[in-house]
């Protein structure tokens, strides 16, 4: 018999990110964090800033994702089928040290300039803020935890 399985795919405006079988997958909503399993009910909701953890087969893949949307629906071969609609989305493995420097130098540039509130595009702001916190807190998240890549 076999187990069933859910379809994620992860996709950014610049690339496809994951679209692969996995067992469940925890999310982060604009409900809250959940965790997604096979025959889940039909759902669309908003995407906050955090980590989407697949697992499979014992292995999580991990990915630092911000903004965006999600839809839960039964596809196929009555297989569920998740969509993850990302501004940003990154493998955990892609946030090396290096860009986790380069992210708290950059969020701590974007908070300077938010003192001159006359040149700050605040929307182009936000965004960048969040994709830096979000690379900076997921990295160290995930930095001493073991993660397929």
């Amino acid at each position: 018999m076999s187990i069933k399985q859910l379809k994620l795919k992860i996709v950014t405006p610049e690339r496809l990110v994951l679209e692969e079988l996995v067992d469940q997958v925890s999310i982060p909503t604009t409900l809250g964090e959940i965790t997604v399993l096979p025959n889940h009910i039909p759902l669309i909701t908003g995407l906050t800033a955090g980590d989407v953890a697949a697992l499979t087969k014992g292995e999580y893949a991990p990915m630092a994702v911000a903004g965006g949307f999600i839809e839960i629906k039964q596809g196929e071969n009555n297989i569920t089928e998740v969509a993850i609609l990302a501004d940003f989305a990154e493998h955990v493995s892609e946030l090396t040290d290096e860009k986790i420097l380069e992210a708290k130098t950059r969020a701590e540039e974007l908070k300077k300039k938010l003192e001159n509130k006359d040149t700050v595009d605040f929307e182009h702001f936000e965004a960048e803020l969040e994709r830096s916190l979000t690379r900076v807190k997921i990295g160290d998240k995930w930095r001493t935890r073991k993660y397929r890549k």
